[in-house]
């Protein structure tokens, strides 16, 4: 999805939320606000770049130890 698309989505969720307060459903947004919060940080986790990796260095796969197989 397009970083534009993503900012009006998030933008309506969030308009949509404001004027459900003024028309009297705090209720309503009471019990979404933990929800909208999670979606706006999932939102701003997927649109940044993603970063190499977190140690700064590469490690060498280790092959697995085959097991003894004495009968």
């Amino acid at each position: 999805m397009e970083l534009r698309s993503i900012g009006i989505i998030t933008f309506a969720v969030l308009a949509w939320s404001v004027v459900m307060v003024f028309v009297g459903q705090v209720a309503a947004i009471a019990t979404l606000a933990p929800a909208l919060g999670v979606t706006v940080q999932q939102i701003v986790r997927a649109a940044r770049p993603r970063s190499g990796p977190a140690s700064g260095h590469r490690v060498e796969a280790v092959p697995d130890r085959e097991e003894d197989t004495a009968a």
